[in-house]
């Protein structure tokens, strides 16, 4: 998912990072307003999974990468307007640190995994759980259904980039999403069980802590 340093052209890159400022703007205001107390743990917890899980790359097409994305449990904890937040953290600290993904192509980057992919999750979650459907079978689906869209916006940005000759942006996006797909399936599918792994045992965290075992985003 990681768009690697200088693959997108300038004005693409430009564009992304306007796109993501506001939003990252937004969440640093929301996380001081809501993280308090034990909710720091939480948000810390959230943040080491997404470092870990994303750091987990696989190759994929030319320019990217395909792994993990880790943003649901942070999405459900605390909604999708705290995770861009954690994703500039987590992000500079790949792009400096493991040379994945890069300073140029952060906001490319920061719109499609902290942005896109977050309201995703958070919207699924809450859909689902609104319907019925567990807390943990809502967190699976969650997760692995964000985890594809991230690829799916991965596709465009790169599509958007690097138009077909024959078939434009959709060819394209259509050719890099059915790359990804090989990769990408399998991962999300995955990643779903680890995300409600993850929530069971902040869950069970919260209970022996003494407070209310319900970890979820209200709805």
């Amino acid at each position: 998912m990681h768009i690697s340093e200088g693959f997108l052209p300038l004005a693409h890159s430009a564009l992304w990072t306007a796109a993501a400022a506001p939003f990252v703007l937004d969440s640093a205001r929301h996380v001081r307003r809501v993280c308090s107390g034990q909710r720091r743990f939480e948000l810390a917890a959230a943040g080491g999974i997404l470092l870990l899980l994303t750091a987990l790359k696989i190759p994929s097409v030319a320019g990217s990468s395909s792994h993990p994305t880790g943003i649901a449990l942070a999405a459900i904890l605390f909604g999708p307007r705290a995770v861009p937040v954690l994703c500039v953290v987590v992000l500079v600290l790949q792009a400096l640190v493991l040379a994945h993904g890069g300073l140029t192509t952060l906001g490319a980057n920061l719109f499609s995994l902290g942005i896109a992919g977050a309201f995703v999750a958070s919207w699924l979650y809450r859909g689902l759980k609104a319907v019925g459907i567990p807390v943990y079978g809502a967190c699976w689906a969650a997760a692995a259904v964000s985890s594809v869209a991230v690829y799916g916006v991965t596709s465009l940005q790169l599509a958007l980039a690097f138009p077909d000759p024959g078939s434009g942006v959709s060819g394209a996006a259509m050719k890099f999403a059915a790359v990804f797909a090989w990769t990408q399936i399998p991962i999300a599918i995955t990643e779903g069980f680890l995300t409600s792994a993850a929530l069971k045992l902040l869950a069970r965290s919260r209970a022996d802590a003494g407070l209310p075992e319900s970890v979820g985003v209200p709805g």
